[in-house]
């Protein structure tokens, strides 16, 4: 591991320490560390828009206490790590979501998913981890499979939880869900965000088990950390403009698990079917009754799945 990096005590998971790193591409990502260095290393990948305390501390610990050492990190765009200027033109979002549901091509976003993986092959090189597990979730599953595929030297084992290829034709999300989660909150004041967040959790979450108060209280310690609407519609449009990943999965070798709910609306779980199915060998779960989020009741089958999956 790196040590000329700084860490401090994370103000969020006591178990935890924060840095950040410069990758040398014009990027610097906010890192969180925690449990040995002498374990494996697991590198939590998240998905849109999310920042990283979108793994709870909970699922973190979970893995940390099966023996692993546990990073997550924001995505460029988001959370504390570097902020991406666009420059080109204003680029229509309904007419891209066309193209990209019947498998057209799409350009013009300020960068796309493979730069977002070439930032965590970055930060892997600059840890100075030979290599590490990686779990991608929903975006960062996406992100996940193109790192396992072109940069396989730096990949242990796969880890996909509620992701899609984005392969052409599977069901789309719920619109519902969908704009939920890239629409507008109806004021950008805290309370606007708060409640924007509470609906979007509702909407995605796992019926039953979305726990009101923790969500409020993780809405408010998000929007005190960092605000970046943004950056949230920039990484949806690295995703239109990726389109379909199933010739990557075609190429991916390493042993991988692919976990998804049966209530997603989300991401369908065909959608990780379609994953499973593509890539060599990959196995499949299906949770039932979770959703598009990481409730605390599905922890500890989630850690413990992926746990035996990398030992």
């Amino acid at each position: 591991m790196n040590n000329a990096l700084e860490y401090q005590v994370s103000p969020y998971a006591p178990f935890m320490q924060e840095s950040k790193v410069s990758l040398g591409n014009g990027i610097d990502l906010h890192i969180e560390v925690g449990g040995k260095a002498e374990h494996p290393t697991i590198i939590l990948i998240m998905g849109l828009g999310a920042q990283m305390l979108f793994w709870p501390d909970f699922f973190c610990k979970s893995l940390i206490d099966q023996g692993f050492r546990v990073i997550r990190f924001d995505n460029r765009d988001i959370g504390l790590s570097t902020k991406i200027k666009h420059k080109g033109p204003r680029l229509n979002t309904f007419k891209l979501m066309g193209r990209f549901a019947f498998g057209l091509g799409n350009q013009g976003s300020p960068y796309n998913l493979f730069d977002m993986a070439e930032d965590v092959a970055l930060l892997i090189e600059r840890l100075g981890l030979e290599k590490a597990h990686i779990i991608g979730a929903s975006m960062g599953g996406m992100i996940a499979q193109i790192l396992a595929a072109k940069y396989p030297e730096k990949v242990d084992k796969l880890g996909l939880l509620f992701t899609s290829n984005n392969q052409p034709f599977l069901p789309p999300p719920f619109p519902k869900q969908l704009f939920s989660l890239i629409g507008r909150p109806a004021s950008n004041d805290e309370d606007g965000i708060v409640n924007h967040s509470i609906k979007v959790i509702q909407t995605i979450g796992s019926p039953g088990y979305v726990n009101q108060l923790e969500v409020i209280q993780n809405a408010r310690k998000l929007y005190k950390r960092s605000y970046h609407p943004a950056g949230v519609l920039q990484q949806f449009l690295a995703i239109l403009c990726t389109g379909s990943l199933v010739s990557i999965d075609k190429q991916i070798q390493k042993p991988t698990l692919v976990v998804h709910g049966s209530k997603d609306r989300l991401l369908p779980f065909s959608h990780g079917k379609a994953v499973s199915k593509a890539i060599s060998g990959a196995k499949f779960e299906l949770i039932e009754g979770m959703g598009h989020d990481i409730p605390a009741h599905f922890i500890p089958q989630l850690s413990g799945l992926f746990a035996k999956h990398f030992k």
